[in-house]
């Protein structure tokens, strides 16, 4: 079979001018307009573009942060949650809004505590884009040592899963935070 090749059109920058200072300028943002207000904000965000200014629904909402705590006995402590949007029951990380002025290491402690009743030593691993319309950040901490002091103060299941049996439940993606369970293993040499 004979290879294809495809062209694409590159725009040189003026002179003078980097490439990215140039794609920076185009995609300067023009108009903000709030559609939605509610448990969700959704906006629409008007930007100039190589292609004119084209509008983009945009959620905002607040960083989150989740945890990767593990037991003395090396078991993955996890929730059992309903999601509205699935309309299903997910084993999910603990996590949750980080609230305004608040270090995310000390909020994903907190959902810990009040979503499991488990306290550990955490670690800030880093944070990753929740989605490209969106304006959040998912922060990311991973703890060891990790004991249940009391039941979850929001009535939810908690579960323990080992190592392997958490690394097949993010291959199976019924959880919201596949990713940051990946970075999590991968911080934790766990991979």
């Amino acid at each position: 079979m004979p290879e294809r090749r495809m062209r694409m059109a590159v725009r040189v920058p003026p002179s003078g001018e980097s490439f990215c200072d140039h794609h920076q300028q185009m995609w300067e943002r023009q108009d903000e307009r709030v559609l939605f207000s509610g448990y969700r904000t959704l906006v629409t965000r008007s930007f100039a573009t190589p292609d004119g200014v084209r509008d983009f629904e945009i959620e905002v909402k607040a960083d989150v942060a989740v945890v990767v705590a593990l037991t003395p006995s090396r078991k993955v402590v996890l929730v059992r949650e309903f999601r509205p949007g699935v309309e299903q029951w997910l084993l999910e990380l603990p996590g949750g809004n980080v609230d305004s002025g608040e270090d995310p290491s000390a909020a994903a402690a907190r959902e810990l505590l009040e979503e499991t009743g488990f306290q550990a030593s955490l670690r800030y691993v880093g944070s990753i884009v929740a989605d490209a319309y969106s304006t959040s950040r998912t922060h990311l901490c991973v703890g060891d040592d990790a004991r249940q002091l009391q039941r979850s103060a929001e009535g939810l299941e908690v579960a323990l899963l080992s190592v392997s049996e958490f690394r097949e439940h993010l291959r199976t993606g019924r959880l919201t935070d596949v990713g940051p369970g990946y970075l999590a293993l991968d911080a934790l040499d766990l991979l």
